[in-house]
């Protein structure tokens, strides 16, 4: 079978995840099975074959399976969102995400030969360090959770930093290509090749915007995320570890320090450390929300206790048991109504991804490729786990959205993008020789 067909049948499963998981809320909510639930189904199938037609015009030779987990990965989302928040988000959640097929569309038309991204790669760095600090704009960014995540602007509120995850990659990718002989090469000093510092200027300067992210806008997910989509890329143009290992203390070296000098960072650490604490439990930002979410994901053991039936409310009352349970805490309801067995299918759905990505990687046949679908990649694996993590409590929580599962706008139109350019490497990485060297 063609990879476009392979393509076209992984993704009915998709649309068959969403018809059954709208039929076991309604009947979970109203007692009642409605056909509307075949309804969004069809039309889910209908954008997803939409999707695939345009995919087999312009990368016939793309992977055939990283679209349809994308869908699988959406479909997780709508129908939680449907869950958590009732049809109105469920809708909105739905319009972004047509919007995000939009997006990868002309990210698709407008990138086709993407390698004249590295012509721009300072005007991007430049662009991503912009996007990444906006948030701090008085009057314009929004202050949540300890952190500055977001703008506001006329009827929308948007995340910055989803945008500035991508253009980091791309310039990483971009700058490793000219200069990993030269960062392989330098001098040896007490039996150790270091490379010229001239050259480390950038990424120190990298360093520094993952550990100014932390004092600035308070986001632990976003500089953990830059810094190791840094590493990841420079291990696979160097093949050195030894600058992963010194990369990795000098992230923690920073951390420790900032956490022990600025309050609200020290705030997250102590939630993380102390989530049962009745002092940090009943605070105005204490460990609450850590706290429940695990008592919600004990609740639902192995197996779940089925869409809609895991507590989000305290019986007869308003009051959330866990606050924002579409977008920071959402693992924690899906492992809750789903068990552990529904919360690493999600999890195996994004490995699955990410291996998808490296392939592409793998398979590329020019270092700036490689190394921006590793880079990509990696971005999507810690994303996954900053958010996870958090939730169960092996990292300090961090408002990071899950991955075309938590409910936003920002995060879906970024990761089509991101979407759309690992589809452009695998396509040219598997397109024959001849085709290439044409293209």
């Amino acid at each position: 079978m063609r990879a476009r067909n392979w393509e076209l049948v992984s993704l009915i499963p998709a649309s068959l995840l969403v018809v059954s998981g709208f039929a076991a809320v309604y009947i979970v909510q109203a007692n009642k099975l409605e056909s509307v639930s075949l309804i969004y189904g069809g039309i889910f199938l209908g954008l997803c074959v939409a999707a695939n037609l345009f995919i087999r015009v312009t990368l016939p030779h793309a992977d055939p399976f990283i679209f349809p987990l994308v869908a699988v990965l959406a479909c997780y989302g709508l129908v939680m969102v449907y869950r958590i928040d009732g049809a109105a988000l469920a809708r909105t959640q739905a319009q972004w995400f047509v919007l995000g097929v939009v997006l990868f569309a002309a990210t698709v038309i407008l990138f086709r030969d993407y390698r004249r991204l590295e012509n721009y790669r300072y005007l991007i760095m430049t662009g991503s360090v912009v996007l990444l600090l906006l948030p701090r704009v008085p009057g314009l960014g929004v202050y949540s959770g300890g952190a500055y995540l977001a703008i506001h602007l006329p009827g929308i509120t948007f995340q910055p930093p989803e945008f500035a995850k991508i253009g980091v990659v791309i310039f990483l990718a971009s700058y490793m290509r000219d200069h990993r002989q030269v960062l392989t090469a330098g001098h040896k000093i007490l039996g150790y090749r270091l490379p010229p510092l001239k050259h480390l200027g950038p990424l120190v300067v990298l360093w520094g915007a993952a550990m100014l992210a932390l004092v600035v806008i308070g986001d632990i997910g976003s500089s953990l995320m830059l810094y190791a989509a840094l590493l990841a890329i420079l291990y696979v143009a160097t093949d050195r570890i030894s600058f992963v290992l010194v990369g990795i203390l000098l992230f923690a070296v920073g951390s420790w320090f900032l956490a022990t000098h600025i309050q609200h960072i020290d705030a997250r650490f102590q939630d993380w450390l102390h989530p049962f604490k009745p002092s940090i439990y009943y605070a105005p930002l204490g460990s609450y929300q850590v706290a429940n979410a695990q008592f919600a994901m004990a609740a639902g053991g192995l197996f779940g206790q089925g869409f809609g039936q895991s507590l989000l409310f305290i019986p007869g009352t308003t009051n959330a048991l866990i606050p924002f349970p579409s977008t920071d805490m959402v693992f924690s309801v899906i492992t809750g109504d789903l068990g552990l067995f529904g919360a690493v299918g999600l999890l195996v759905t994004y490995m699955l991804f990410v291996s998808r990505g490296f392939k592409a990687a793998m398979l590329a046949r020019d270092s700036f490729s490689k190394l921006l679908a590793v880079g990509l990649s990696t971005v999507i694996a810690v994303q996954v786990f900053v958010i996870v993590g958090g939730v169960t409590r092996v990292i300090p929580l961090t408002g990071v959205p899950l991955p075309f599962v938590s409910y936003g706008g920002s995060s879906i139109l970024a990761n089509f993008v991101l979407v759309a350019l690992l589809l452009l490497v695998s396509d040219r990485a598997r397109r024959p020789q001849s085709q290439t060297v044409s293209g």
